[in-house]
C-alpha cells in the first residue's frame, strides 16, 4: 500500500473516531509510524480460523458472527482473512476496546440513539395480558419511540443515502437499440419456434403402420431435426414454461418401446442445445457487457462444431449407414459437452436473475471455474 493511501486512510480513522491533531501529533506523524512498523501479511488457513475462533468466543453473539463470517466467505470478499486477524488483535486490547465503546456512546447520545439491542428492550416488556397503569404506558410508549427513532436515524445514515443516490443517478451509458426486425422475425433463432398459426403436416405416416426399421429411420430423421433446434415429425416440441426452463419434448407413444427408450436417452442433448443457443442469442446483446459477450463467443463456436456433427451425421443418415445404436455412440462426447455449457449458461442467468453482480463483472468466469477439469478441455478447442 502506498504512503499516499496509507495517509489517507489514517485522516479518515481520526476524522471518524474525532481524533484531533493537538501538539504536532497529526496524520503524518501516524503514517509515517506504520510505514516503518508495517509488515506484510501472509494468510494462511490456521491463522485465519485461529483469528475467527478468538473473535467468536470474545464476541456476545457468536453464532451471528460467525454466519456473518461464512457469509462474507462465500461471497469471496476481499482482504477478509487480513481484517478478521486485525480485530483478533484488537480483540486482546481492552486499552482500545474501550476508548472504541466509550466513542461509540458518545456518538450515538449526539445522535439521539442509544446501543441497546432491540432484544434487551423487548425483554423489559411487561407480559401479554399485565394490567398497566397510564403512567407505565408512557413509560413502554417512550422507550418504543426512542428505539424506533434511533432506527431510522441508521437507516437513513450516509452510506444508505450515498447509495440511494448512486442507483438513482442516470448512468452515462449509451447502449445502441436493436433494430425492429430482429424481434419480427422468429425464424432468425437457432432455437425451436412454436408458431401455432402454421397449419399441421397432413402428409404424416403413422409410425404404428410402419415396420420397426423404417420406425428406426423416421425417429432418427426426427432427432437429427430437434438437434438443429427444429420440429419433427414424431418428437413434439413443448412450450417453455419459464424464459430459462428446461427444453421438454413428447414422443409419439405408437413408436417401438426400445426405440422409446434409446430416444429418450438421446433427447437431453436436444434440450441442452436450447439452453445453450438461448443464453447466446440473449447475452450476446449489448447491455451484457463483455464477459459475458465472450463466453458467448466461445460457446457459439462450440455449437458450430456441433452443427457440423449433427451435419456429418445427416449424410451418413441418407448413404443409409445409420442406426440409432450408432447415433447413441456417436453423440457420447458432445452430450457431456452440452451439458457443461446448459450447466454454465443457467448457472449464469441464476446469478444475473438473482442480481448479485452487475452483468460486466466477473461473475461469469467465476462460475465457470466450478467446471475447470471438464471447460478446460472444452474451451482449448476455441482458441
Amino acid at each position: 500500500m502506498s504512503e499516499f493511501k496509507i495517509h489517507h486512510h489514517v485522516s479518515e480513522l481520526m476524522s471518524t473516531l474525532g481524533v484531533s491533531s493537538n501538539d504536532g501529533v497529526g496524520a503524518e506523524v501516524y503514517t509515517d509510524m506504520l510505514l516503518k512498523n508495517i509488515t506484510p501479511y501472509v494468510t494462511t488457513q490456521v491463522s485465519a480460523h485461529n483469528a475467527k475462533r478468538k473473535i467468536a468466543s470474545t464476541t456476545k453473539t457468536p453464532e451471528e458472527f460467525l454466519q456473518k463470517h461464512d457469509d462474507l466467505k462465500s461471497r469471496n470478499i476481499r482482504d477478509l482473512d487480513p481484517l478478521t486477524h486485525m480485530l483478533s488483535k484488537l480483540a486482546d486490547d481492552q486499552v482500545v476496546k474501550a476508548q472504541l465503546e466509550k466513542h461509540a456512546k458518545d456518538k450515538a447520545a449526539a445522535a439521539g440513539m442509544t446501543l441497546t439491542p432491540h432484544s434487551s428492550v423487548i425483554s423489559q416488556l411487561p407480559a401479554p395480558g399485565t394490567k398497566m397503569s397510564p403512567k407505565d404506558l408512557n413509560q413502554v410508549r417512550d422507550k418504543l419511540l426512542k428505539q424506533a427513532e434511533a432506527t431510522s436515524s441508521t437507516v437513513s445514515s450516509d452510506v444508505i443515502r450515498k447509495i440511494m443516490h448512486d442507483k438513482s443517478a442516470p448512468r452515462n451509458v449509451d447502449i445502441p437499440a436493436q433494430p425492429d426486425w430482429l424481434f419480427q422475425r422468429p425464424y432468425l433463432t437457432m432455437d425451436y419456434v412454436m408458431d401455432s398459426s402454421q397449419p399441421d403436416d397432413t402428409n404424416v405416416v403413422p409410425l404404428a403402420t410402419l415396420s420397426t426399421a423404417q420406425q428406426e429411420q423416421a425417429i432418427i430423421e426426427d432427432l437429427l431435426f430437434c438437434m438443429g433446434g427444429v420440429e419433427g415429425k414424431y418428437i413434439l416440441v413443448h412450450p417453455l414454461q419459464d424464459k430459462y426452463g428446461e427444453r421438454t419434448f413428447s414422443i409419439d407413444q405408437s413408436l417401438d418401446i426400445s426405440l422409446q427408450e434409446l430416444t429418450r436417452r438421446i433427447l437431453p442433448l436436444c434440450s441442452n442445445y436450447s439452453t445453450t443457443v438461448r443464453f447466446i442469442e440473449e447475452k450476446s446483446a449489448f447491455e451484457y457487457g463483455l464477459v459475458n459477450h465472450a463466453l458467448s463467443a466461445a460457446m457459439r463456436n462450440l455449437i458450430k462444431d456441433y452443427m457440423i456433427l449433427v451435419a456429418q451425421l445427416d449424410v451418413q443418415r441418407r448413404s443409409g449407414q445409420l442406426s440409432l445404436q450408432k447415433l447413441w455412440f456417436y453423440m457420447q462426447p458432445t452430450m457431456k459437452t452440452m451439458e457443461i455449457l446448459a450447466s454454465v449458461a443457467n448457472s449464469v442467468n441464476k446469478v444475473l436473475r438473482a442480481e448479485t453482480y452487475s452483468c460486466d463483472f466477473i461473475s461469469s468466469p467465476t462460475l465457470v471455474a466450478k467446471h475447470t477439469t471438464s471447460l478446460l478441455q472444452l474451451f482449448y478447442y476455441c482458441i
